[in-house]
């Protein structure tokens, strides 16, 4: 399978995050996170599992950094533990931005371009006693931080990202509880979408005072359909729409919010305060689209479920070992519709995230022969390739992940490297997906 030839400068590259893969959760004056409580707490993750090992990334980044030299990536998305940096929120420990230095000398001397993540959802359990992303005084903490990390940094690194997935971290750890913190406020929990997207914002300037020439943000986007064309099922997905994409990017491209009402808030929460909006939509230079599959929507009655959708299941479609459907499809869809909302508000896309979990074993050979990743691979940068096409501009594609790691509430059960980590031995196996997009890109260099 032969990909098309993308534009010379097109960005490829792999992603991950600190907590799924660094370990060393209790070395070199790294605080607790909000991920080290969450995991060690009976019946939270499967199989008991933790981030305290991971990967083992802490000390093993040399064959990590070598493995994506191999590879021939041009660019690693990474992120920065915030309580390896700042363990309680306040005061800066040294040894943490030690390590990220040493990251990012061994990426750049192997032609790497580092793009560090400041939050991927770790954030310090001393901030989250004080409220977590629910007390407005977290978003000034994070500029802070932000501060600290690009002053160290930013000799050497010019693009930044400042939260992942801010949908996700909002709606399993605040609102439905199954991810850290736990907290279950359904709702309730809408000034942590607020929170999150002021700390973006405060972020943007003092990142560009440290030298910062790019700064994006990485917002988990799906294509929403309707279950039905019944009226109510339409307006069950646009509610969706507006809470999964919108109140994420509408904020930060448009400088307001979707309609809100339907999820019943008032039509100018209290949280929001008057000069927020302009903080938010500080320009940025470039999106961040995580994509993994679209989501089919029906009507609810909120009175009872608490929500105004429900989620469908789609049909008729592969899954993935997760039990997430294919579509590859859908990432064309997701990037037209985003281009067509959005217009010239819409800054460059970069794809963040694109990736799926399967069944990996080593075979009797000891090869790890995942075939289904490769068609995965194969058909989802086809797909972008045809969002360009038409006139999408998208400068990059990440996938999901260099190694297998630990995979939030699933712990080590969902596999998505291209690289088989063995959690026992923490041996590295480059799985045959590894090897398809080792000679991809190869290609495209040829062309």
């Amino acid at each position: 399978m032969v990909l098309p030839s993308f534009p010379a400068d097109f960005r490829w590259g792999v992603s991950t995050a600190a907590y799924q893969i660094e370990g060393a959760a209790r070395e070199d004056g790294r605080g607790l996170s909000i991920w080290d409580t969450f995991a060690h707490t009976e019946g939270r993750i499967k199989n008991g599992d933790t981030g305290d090992v991971a990967c083992d990334h802490y000390h093993r980044y040399a064959e990590d950094v070598a493995l994506m030299a191999d590879l021939g990536v041009d660019t690693y998305r990474f992120s920065i533990a915030w309580p390896r940096v700042r363990p309680t929120g306040d005061g800066v420990n040294p040894a943490g931005l030690d390590f990220y230095d040493r990251l990012v000398d061994a990426l750049l001397e192997r032609g790497i371009r580092p793009l560090p993540t400041l939050f991927h959802w770790d954030l310090p359990q001393a901030l989250q006693d004080a409220g977590g992303w629910m007390n407005r005084d977290t978003a000034h903490r994070f500029a802070d931080y932000a501060a600290t990390a690009s002053a160290r940094l930013g000799d050497r690194v010019k693009s930044w990202i400042t939260l992942n997935e801010p949908i996700v971290h909002l709606a399993y750890g605040y609102a439905f509880g199954m991810h850290a913190p736990g907290e279950t406020l359904m709702f309730e929990a809408m000034p942590a979408a607020h929170h999150q997207l002021l700390a973006h914002g405060l972020a943007v300037p003092a990142l560009r005072a440290n030298g910062a020439e790019e700064v994006l943000i990485a917002n988990n986007c799906t294509p929403v359909r309707a279950a039905s064309e019944s009226p109510e099922d339409a307006a069950a997905a646009e509610v969706y729409d507006a809470f999964h994409n919108r109140l994420f990017n509408d904020p930060i491209l448009l400088g307001r919010y979707p309609e809100l009402m339907g999820m019943g808030l008032p039509a100018e929460p209290a949280f929001i305060r008057p000069g927020d909006l302009e903080i938010i939509s500080a320009p940025i230079d470039g999106l961040g689209v995580n994509y993994y599959n679209p989501t089919l929507i029906a009507a609810s009655d909120i009175a009872t479920t608490g929500l105004p959708f429900e989620f469908r299941e789609i049909e008729g479609v592969p899954t993935t070992a997760f039990g997430w459907p294919v579509v590859p499809e859908g990432l064309t869809e997701l990037l037209l519709g985003l281009h067509r909302r959005y217009g010239d508000a819409l800054p460059p896309i970069t794809i963040t995230e694109n990736g799926c979990s399967t069944a990996d074993e080593p075979a009797a050979d000891g090869g790890v022969h995942d075939a289904a990743r490769i068609d995965y691979l194969y058909a989802h940068i086809s797909a972008l390739y045809r969002a360009m096409e038409a006139g999408v501009d998208v400068r990059g594609y990440l996938t999901w992940s260099l190694l297998d790691n630990f995979e939030w509430a699933e712990g080590y059960e969902q596999r998505f490297g291209l690289v088989r980590t063995d959690f026992t031995t923490l041996e590295r196996t480059p799985k045959d997906s590894y090897h398809w997009f080792k000679a991809a890109l190869a290609a495209q260099r040829k062309d």
